[in-house]
C-alpha cells in the first residue's frame, strides 16, 4: 500500500512539474513575442501606417497559426483568456498613465463636448445597436438570446478602444482632436462596463418605469461616485507625499514612486470592491496626481514616475492585442459555428454595420449642439474634425472582448451556437476595425487635418493667457502677488455675468482657478503653491517663501 501511496504522489508531482514546465515555455514564448511586437513596432512606426497595436495584432495571429499547426489544429494559443487578468492587472495601468499623462488644459476646455460624446453618445449607440441586434438577429435564428444578451451586445459594441486611439493620434499634432477622441473614449469605456454591469444586475424581462428609473439612478450614482473616490486616492496621496518630505531621505525616488503606484492601484481595486466604474476612478486618479502629487516629489521621481507609468501603459497595451490577436485563431469557438460559416459572416457584417449607423447617429448631432456654444471658431468641430472623430471611433478592442467573453462564455469555453456566433463574430469586429480602421486613420487625419506650419512661440515663463469677457485672449493683464503664505490673482478684467453667458467653461476654470491657488494648492502642494527645498519637495529653511510658478506645462506635455 506504500508503495502505491508514493507511486500516486509520484505520478502526481510528474504531472505538476510537467504543467510547470509549459507555463514556463509558455512566458517565455510570449515576453519574446512581446519583444518582437516592439522591435518591429518600432521599424514600422516610420511608415505612419503602421503601430504596436496592429503589429502585435498581425505577429498574435500568425503566431496562432504556427501553434495550431504544430498541435495538430488542437489549440491556437499560450494563455488562456481572463477577464481578471485583463480588468485586474492589464488596464489599470493603461487608464491610469492615461489620466496622468492627459493634456489637462485641453481636457478639461472641453469636458463638456467631452461628457456628450462620452455619455450621451454612448447610450445613444447602445440603443441603436441594441434594436438593430433584436430587429436584425431573431429573424437569423442564430440561438436562444434573451433580452438581457441583446442589450449586453448594445453595450458591448458601444465601446470604442480608447488603447488603439492613443496610437492613432498624436496630441502634439492634433491637440483638440486628440483630447476628444481619448477624453471620450475614456468615458465611453466606463459607460459601456457601468451599462453592461447594470445589464447583468436588473431583471429587465419585464422592465417598468421604476425599472427604468433605478438604472438611471445607478447609472449617475456610479458616475458621481467612482470620480469621487479618484480624486480622493489623488489628493491622498498629494497630502502624504507632501507632510512625509520623501526628498530629505535618501533614495526618497523609490519610496515617491511606490507610494504613487500603490495607491493608483488601491483606487481601482476599492472601485471594484464597491462595484464603482474602476476606469472612471482610477483615470480621474491619474489626472488629480499629475496635477498635484507630481509636482510635491522630487527631480528625479518626476522623470522615473513620468516613465515608469508609460512602459506600464505600453507593455499592457502590446500584451492585450498580442494576446486578442493569438486568439482570435481559438479551434473550438470556430468547430462550433463551422456548420454556419455564413450567418457568423452575417453576423460580424451586420454588428460593423451598426457600428458605423451608432456612431454616425450622434457624433455629428451631439457636434452640432457643441458647436451652438463655442463662440471662437478654432473651438468649433468643423465637418473634417467630426469626420476624423466619427472614424477614429470605429476601432473596437479589449473591453468589447472581454465583455464579451463575460456575458458568452463560461470561464473562456462555450459550446452553444448563439454564444459561438457572437464571440466569433466579435473577434472578426475587433480584427477588422483595429487593423483596417487602424491602418486609415493616421492618412486620414494627416488628410483631413494636415499640421501647422506656423512656429510655435513660448510664453513667459510668468504669463499664461487669460480670457476676457467677449472670450478673447489677454495676455500680460495679470498681476502675480507674492507674499508670504498668500498667492492671489489679481485681475485687470474681472470675470462678469455676461462671460458666464457667452463663455460658462471658461467662467467656470477662471473661478476654479482662484480656488485652487488660494486653497487647494496650499493644502495639497503642486506647481501653483509650495514651498521649495533643495533636494526635497518642500522646505521649511527659507522663512516659509511660497514661490508662484504659473507656466503652462500641460502645453508642452509635462503632467
Amino acid at each position: 500500500m506504500a508503495l502505491g501511496l508514493l507511486n500516486t504522489v509520484l505520478e502526481k508531482s510528474e504531472t505538476l512539474l510537467g504543467s510547470d514546465h509549459a507555463s514556463v515555455v509558455s512566458m517565455n514564448l510570449f515576453v519574446a513575442l512581446l519583444g518582437a511586437c516592439i522591435v518591429l513596432g518600432h521599424l514600422l512606426e516610420e511608415t505612419r501606417w503602421m503601430n504596436e497595436s496592429i503589429t502585435a495584432l498581425i505577429i498574435g495571429s500568425c503566431t496562432g497559426i504556427v501553434i495550431l499547426l504544430i498541435s495538430g489544429g488542437k489549440s491556437s494559443r499560450i494563455l488562456v483568456f481572463s477577464e481578471d487578468l485583463f480588468f485586474i492587472y492589464l488596464l489599470p495601468p493603461i487608464i491610469f498613465n492615461a489620466g496622468f499623462q492627459v493634456k489637462k488644459k485641453q481636457f478639461f476646455r472641453n469636458f463638456m463636448t467631452i461628457m456628450l460624446f462620452g455619455a450621451v453618445g454612448t447610450l445613444i449607440s447602445f440603443v441603436i445597436i441594441s434594436l438593430g441586434a433584436i430587429h436584425f438577429f431573431e429573424k437569423m435564428n442564430i440561438g436562444d438570446l434573451t433580452i438581457s444578451d441583446y442589450l449586453a451586445i448594445g453595450a458591448i459594441f458601444s465601446a470604442t478602444d480608447s488603447v488603439c486611439t492613443l496610437q492613432v493620434l498624436n496630441q502634439e499634432e492634433t491637440p483638440l482632436l486628440y483630447s476628444l477622441v481619448f477624453g471620450e473614449g475614456v468615458v465611453n469605456d466606463a459607460t459601456s462596463v457601468v451599462l453592461f454591469n447594470a445589464i447583468q444586475r436588473f431583471d429587465l424581462t419585464h422592465i417598468n418605469s421604476t425599472i427604468a428609473l433605478e438604472f438611471a439612478g445607478n447609472f449617475f450614482y456610479l458616475f458621481i461616485l467612482s470620480t469621487a473616490l479618484g480624486v480622493a486616492a489623488g489628493l491622498l496621496s498629494a497630502f502624504t507625499i507632501k507632510k512625509l518630505y520623501f526628498g530629505k531621505i535618501k533614495h526618497s525616488t523609490d519610496r515617491e514612486v511606490a507610494l504613487m503606484m500603490l495607491i493608483a492601484y488601491l483606487s481601482y481595486m476599492l472601485a471594484e470592491l464597491f462595484h464603482l466604474s474602476s476606469i472612471l476612478t482610477v483615470f480621474f486618479c491619474g489626472i488629480t496626481m499629475s496635477h498635484y502629487t507630481w509636482h510635491n516629489v522630487t527631480d528625479k521621481s518626476k522623470v522615473t514616475t513620468k516613465h515608469t507609468f508609460a512602459a506600464l501603459s505600453f507593455l499592457a497595451e502590446i500584451f492585450i492585442f498580442l494576446y486578442v490577436g493569438m486568439d482570435a485563431l481559438d479551434i473550438e469557438k470556430w468547430d462550433v459555428v463551422r456548420n454556419s460559416p455564413g450567418q457568423s459572416i452575417g453576423v460580424s457584417a451586420i454588428l460593423l454595420g451598426l457600428i458605423l449607423l451608432g456612431r454616425a447617429a450622434f457624433v455629428f448631432p451631439l457636434s452640432f449642439l457643441s458647436n451652438l456654444t463655442k463662440s471662437s471658431p478654432d473651438e468649433k468641430i468643423d465637418w473634417k474634425k467630426q469626420v476624423t472623430i466619427w472614424w477614429a471611433g470605429l476601432m473596437r478592442g479589449a473591453v468589447s472582448m472581454a465583455l464579451a467573453y463575460n456575458q458568452f462564455t463560461s470561464s473562456g469555453h462555450t459550446k452553444l451556437l448563439g454564444n459561438a456566433i457572437m464571440i466569433t463574430s466579435t473577434i472578426t469586429v475587433v480584427l477588422f476595425s483595429t487593423v483596417v480602421f487602424g491602418l486609415l486613420t493616421k492618412p486620414l487625419v494627416k488628410h483631413l487635418q494636415p499640421p501647422s506650419k506656423k512656429p510655435s512661440t513660448p510664453m513667459s515663463s510668468f504669463h499664461e493667457p487669460l480670457l476676457n469677457g467677449d472670450g478673447s485672449y489677454i495676455e500680460n493683464q495679470e498681476t502675480l502677488v507674492r507674499t508670504q503664505g498668500q498667492s492671489d490673482y489679481i485681475l485687470d478684467h474681472p470675470i462678469t455675468l455676461g462671460m458666464f453667458w457667452n463663455t460658462p467653461s471658461r467662467a467656470i476654470h477662471h473661478y476654479w482657478r482662484s480656488f485652487d491657488n488660494a486653497v487647494m494648492r496650499r493644502v495639497f502642494g503642486g506647481r501653483g503653491v509650495s514651498l521649495v527645498v533643495p533636494g526635497s519637495p518642500i522646505d521649511t529653511s527659507v522663512g516659509q517663501l511660497w514661490i508662484e510658478d504659473v507656466e503652462n506645462k500641460e502645453q508642452n506635455g509635462e503632467p
